[in-house]
């Protein structure tokens, strides 16, 4: 087996990502501190053509040197949005039937590998910031709540690993 180069990955121009159809998912960031985590999530929502992240609370915006360093142009592609409230955000959401899923451990949790995708919904998945996680207020307001199973001693994941995981099997769900 022969690695790709860059050149041979058959990737999209900037252009081309703007007009492709997206997957009907957004990505909600409560409140996030790390810039890093931040470019992550983009560079994660560019590689599975997210429709949309929004940026709520103390969550940095792009142009920054410490974002662009883990998002690698992917904040040029994915359409990103910046709001001061995410509770307000998600009321809005739901108004629009969308879906709103808080990605936190919580009593009446759905584990991931049990919640079913509708194909004909569009979901919005909100992660909380690293200390705190999605505050209580949005927990409370979001239709549901999904949790990532977890084995080990520890019991959290970095935020951008956890949307890794969670766009993941969704994206994976919705194209099976």
């Amino acid at each position: 087996m022969k690695k790709l180069k860059n050149s041979e990955l058959d990737r999209l121009s900037i252009s081309d990502f703007k007009k492709a159809r997206k997957t009907p998912i957004i990505i909600i960031l409560d409140n996030i501190r790390s810039l890093n985590n931040i470019g992550s999530v983009f560079r994660t929502s560019d590689a599975f053509l997210i429709e949309k992240i929004y940026l709520c609370g103390i969550t940095a915006k792009p142009p920054h040197k410490d974002i662009h360093k883990t998002a690698l142009g992917s904040t040029e592609t994915v359409d990103w949005e910046y709001t001061e409230s995410t509770l307000h955000l998600v009321e809005k959401l739901k108004a629009d039937k969308i879906i709103t899923c808080a990605i936190e451990q919580a009593e009446k949790a759905t584990m991931l590998n049990d919640f079913d995708i509708n194909t004909d919904t569009k979901y919005a998945f909100i992660f909380g910031n690293e200390v705190k996680g999605v505050s209580q207020d949005v927990v409370s307001a979001c239709d549901r709540v999904i949790e990532i199973p977890q084995f080990g001693t520890k019991h959290s994941l970095n935020i951008s690993v956890s949307c890794g995981v969670v766009i993941w099997d969704v994206f994976s769900k919705m194209n099976s």
